[in-house]
């Protein structure tokens, strides 16, 4: 691991990047894609999660080698952009969207807007919306969240969806397009309660029951899954699963259901000062504490720090608490016997991608062993 990290510092340094960085490893990431598509169920299409690869280039890449011109979004200013990029996509909203939202986003977006299935999760919310296409005179497209398992709103039941429907009939500028599941609690379900495998059938059961209330015609969206799950499923009910942090894999997604993918993703940023660390007040208290196992003795402040992210290299770098954290120079913890320096080189693996791909300027792309390409992130607000 340590040969891995040398390699990376010695492409930061010959490209001139000596400040925070996200570095994307993209031979990984292509191993990584390569694996989605060698156990994708066949009869299920991929739909990229836009927050979870806020680079256009990233997305771009990804779409390309799967075939893909399908988008979940979950914000509009991404979501705009998306649209500007990829003139045939069609996008999925991945959460219900404030009727006020929609409406800006609409009267100020034009025609492209039109390619966007808007998610619908209660009966007041169909209500809202149904009042808009009729307020600017357009038609709508819809699709209806579903409970099925998660317990985080949507549709409870199949006799609550069976209602909604009822209620796009006599709505004309409404047309539903089908439904969206997630499933995301599955993975972590014990043993004692069935566990992983039980939840995701059940998922499943659950699904199917809700897609049998729709009309052959209102099936042309039928997504579950997430990054964690979607290559578990088989095509009996989906016809798509959205992926998105599995291509970089960060920590939060070290699951069953992605073995064999690799961190494609890693903050790097310079260490700044090594340091034998002395605790604020008398020196007895450090000392002890030291003896005792709760404080190095020996670390280093890093440039810039508080990320979403998990130490990786120098091997056994730890943050530590007596010390906190700092978005300025943060302090971490090493072995008594590492060989770290000022201006090498420290790496996090992020503890998931969305948000965090966003906050350090243009992504820095490795191929070969080199810096090969800048991509431009999508902007957060």
């Amino acid at each position: 691991m340590s040969a891995y990290f040398a390699a990376l510092s010695e492409a930061l340094r010959t490209a001139g990047i000596f400040q925070p960085c996200l570095l994307l490893d993209l031979d990984r990431l292509d191993g990584n894609i390569a694996l989605v598509k060698a156990r994708l169920d066949p009869s299920l299409a991929v739909r990229l999660v836009d927050k979870s690869l806020a680079c256009l280039p990233l997305l771009s890449h990804i779409a390309k080698k799967l075939e893909t011109d399908r988008f979940m979004t979950f914000h509009p200013p991404i979501s705009a952009a998306v649209l500007k990029a990829f003139p045939d996509a069609g996008l999925l909203c991945g959460k219900p969207m404030p009727v006020d939202a929609a409406r800006a986003a609409l009267v100020k977006g034009g025609a492209d807007w039109s390619r966007v299935c808007w998610l619908i999760d209660t009966q007041e919310r169909l209500a809202e919306y149904d009042a808009l296409a009729d307020e600017i005179g357009t038609e709508l497209r819809i699709a209806f969240e579903i409970d099925v398992g998660l317990h985080r709103g949507g549709f409870s039941s199949p006799e609550a969806l069976s209602k909604a429907l009822s209620a796009v009939a006599a709505h004309k500028r409404l047309r539903c397009e089908g439904v969206m599941a997630y499933e995301a609690h599955a993975p972590h379900i014990p043993g004692l309660f069935g566990g992983p495998a039980k939840a995701l059938a059940q998922a499943s059961e659950r699904a199917a029951a809700f897609v049998a209330r729709l009309g052959l015609d209102q099936r042309r969206i039928l997504n579950i899954g997430g990054s964690k799950t979607a290559l578990l499923h088989r095509g009996r009910i989906a016809n798509e699963v959205s992926m998105g942090s599995a291509f970089v894999l960060p920590s939060d997604f070290d699951t069953p259901g992605l073995d064999g993918f690799q961190p494609a993703a890693f903050i790097a940023t310079p260490i700044l000062k090594m340091v034998e660390p002395m605790l604020p007040g008398p020196p007895a208290v450090t000392r002890l504490l030291q003896a005792l196992g709760r404080f190095p003795r020996k670390g280093c402040y890093l440039y810039g720090g508080k990320w979403m992210a998990e130490p990786a290299f120098p091997e056994g770098m730890k943050t530590n608490v007596l010390l906190g954290l700092s978005s300025n120079q943060q302090f971490m913890g090493l072995p008594a016997d590492s060989v770290a320096r000022p201006g090498d080189y420290a790496f996090l693996r992020p503890t998931q991608s969305e948000a965090v791909l966003q906050q350090f300027g243009p992504i820095a792309v490795l191929s070969h062993g080199r810096i090969v390409d800048r991509w431009p992130v999508l902007p957060m607000m």
